[in-house]
């Protein structure tokens, strides 16, 4: 296989899937292994993970969450407990039925979600009203062997966070369901500039065991939808189906109320789709994992590296992430690597900068070019970082409030969905119309937004009198 280093990455409007997949090798942030679906996180993009991470990880424990990790493998006789979540997942299982050599009597399956791990566990150490709630959230790797893989958005392996509360009442197991999604819809404004839509997923699209299920969705640059991360109200089934009880406070045996909820690595793929260009990756400053990168110009001549040491030390201390390249390779190569790593600011220094005692700062977001005197770019970064993940956030609801489309028949869905984006529509509620949108046109409905503005009385498919407000989309 040629150096993809070498290769100029493939133009958006050319081949957008094409344009992605190129990306994700040339930035450096995956690999792939020789397993189908299984890929190699390489530094660059386990770094934007890493930052993923400590954000929520931070937000999780600030509302009272606990760090766990429960065993990779589940036995087919535990995760058989709960019907409709075996029905759900049976089909992306990978299961293993031979251990040490010897065939496994109950064969073991490599987690696809931990639920039943959870609900196992619970069952053991819940007894009573004292022992709520419970608030626990690994992280960890999941395994679903999927039959169409792309890097971050669908693979066999993918790396998440999974959050599985127990809760005395239904009504703190409802708060809890709705507090984290907004958890998430935070994460992406404040960290990834992404606006997300949220709503509650349609019981046809609704997770395998769940009672309600929420979601954020993202649009893309291609028109389609990304769902990003779930939140699921469960009820007591799951507790239920594994003799989870406790004593209430009136004496009584009762089954708690559980929660689970989640965001995976496809946030990276969110990040590298809504904000990228045909140069490569834009990171928000926030998120990426180097947020400045100092390029000495001229380097051989007298005083430059030692000034742009200066620049990288005056930065590193004002509490960034910055790198600084004193390679042999020629300022233009290193303009065009960082660029495709999507680095927010980029500092050049040369001897010309030096005798007038400035520097060069360039936003990667809009390839402006800025000249500021040398004791004044601490000052000037301090404004441009939070600036450019406004530019960013504000592209992007930009993009999808103006492909975001009413809809009240046929037609309009249909031209909506050709043009891409969310066709906004009214619902009776009936399955049978969500199905017939898929069938039409290929697109599935995303969620009903919280905001329930009512935009007709009539369900456009069927004409019946409408009784929710729908976003559908094709979606990855």
């Amino acid at each position: 296989m040629a150096d993809i280093k070498n290769n100029a990455i493939t133009r958006q409007e050319d081949d957008f899937a094409q344009w992605y997949t190129d990306v994700c090798r040339k930035a450096e942030l995956m690999d792939y292994s020789s397993v189908k679906g299984f890929i190699i996180y390489r530094p660059y993009g386990y770094a934007i993970w890493e930052n993923i991470q400590h954000y929520l990880d931070k937000r999780f424990k600030e509302t009272g969450h606990e760090n766990v990790y429960m065993p990779m493998v589940i036995s087919t006789s535990l995760l058989q407990k709960e019907k409709d979540h075996i029905e759900g997942f049976a089909p992306e299982c990978l299961v293993a039925t031979i251990g040490g050599g010897q065939p496994i009597e109950d064969p073991l399956i490599i987690r696809p979600t931990s639920e039943t791990l959870f609900c196992e566990h619970y069952q053991k150490i819940v007894s009573s009203y004292r022992d709520l709630p419970k608030l626990y959230n690994q992280w960890c790797s999941v395994v679903r062997w999927e039959k169409t893989t792309r890097p971050f958005l669908r693979g066999s392996e993918f790396l998440w966070q999974e959050g599985h509360t127990l809760h005395e009442t239904e009504e703190e197991a409802r708060t809890e369901t709705l507090k984290m999604l907004e958890v998430y819809d935070d994460c992406g404004r404040d960290l990834l500039a992404i606006p997300f839509v949220k709503g509650r997923k349609t019981d046809k699209e609704k997770f395998a065991g769940a009672m309600e299920t929420y979601s954020i969705e993202a649009l893309m640059p291609d028109g389609k939808g990304l769902q990003s991360g779930t939140t699921h109200y469960f009820g007591t089934g799951f507790a239920k189906a594994f003799g989870i009880q406790f004593q209430g406070r009136d004496g009584k045996l009762t089954n708690p109320h559980q929660t689970s909820w989640g965001v995976s690595t496809r946030l990276i793929g969110a990040i590298i789709m809504v904000h990228g260009d045909d140069n490569g990756l834009v990171l928000p400053p926030y998120v990426a994992p180097i947020q400045v990168v100092v390029i000495p110009i001229a380097q051989q001549k007298p005083g430059v590296i030692p000034a742009a040491r200066e620049l990288y030390k005056d930065i590193q201390e004002a509490g960034y992430r910055v790198k600084i390249d004193e390679s042999d390779k020629t300022p233009g190569w290193k303009f065009a690597e960082y660029e495709m790593k999507g680095i927010p600011l980029r500092v050049e220094i040369g001897p010309r900068d030096i005798e007038n005692g400035n520097v060069t700062i360039v936003k990667r977001n809009t390839g402006e070019k800025i000249t500021v005197k040398r004791e004044e770019m601490v000052s000037k970064i301090n404004e441009l970082i939070p600036q450019i993940h406004k530019e960013m956030y504000e592209r992007a609801y930009r993009y999808l409030l103006e492909h975001t489309t009413e809809i009240h028949n046929i037609d309009e869905l249909n031209a909506a969905l050709d043009k891409g984006g969310y066709a906004k529509a009214m619902w009776c509620g009936e399955q049978t119309c969500e199905d017939k949108v898929k069938e039409l046109t290929t697109a599935t409905a995303r969620c009903l937004p919280f905001n329930q503005i009512a935009i007709d009385d009539k369900c456009p498919i069927c004409g019946k009198k409408a009784k929710k407000v729908i976003l559908f989309a094709k979606a990855y």
